[in-house]
């Protein structure tokens, strides 16, 4: 699995910003209002719960979730710190649940990987 994930270049990198934006991000509201860089979406929590099975379904992996509180870094788990696989949704799912429990009104932005069979059957 991680050998399809090395060595994306910029083409592909770009399609995989494409793919995430016409079919993962696609009728989700980004709530970035320029606090970051452009290419990081961040979500509110029933948007970041669509966004999650989307991502379950196209078996994209997850690197790590960062919820932010009013306009300010909150935390950040990866799927290390659950010592499994990032394409594994009992990781992302279970780290979500806890944020929910945590904290309301959290905004959440995550690092993704798509792999490359995913996006290149997507042209």
């Amino acid at each position: 699995m991680k050998s399809e994930f090395k060595n994306y270049t910029e083409e592909e990198k770009i399609k995989e910003q494409k793919y995430l934006e016409n079919n993962i991000y696609k009728g989700l509201q980004n709530l970035n209002t320029g606090f970051d860089v452009d290419s990081i979406y961040y979500f509110s929590e029933s948007d970041f719960e669509i966004l999650l099975d989307r991502v379950e379904k196209d078996n994209i992996s997850i690197f790590g979730i960062e919820p932010w509180l009013d306009g300010s870094y909150y935390d950040l788990t990866t799927y290390e710190d659950y010592n499994t696989t990032a394409n594994d949704p009992k990781w992302y799912r279970k780290a979500f649940s806890e944020f929910k429990k945590r904290e309301e009104k959290l905004m959440y932005a995550a690092s993704y990987k798509v792999p490359k069979r995913v996006f290149e059957c997507n042209k």
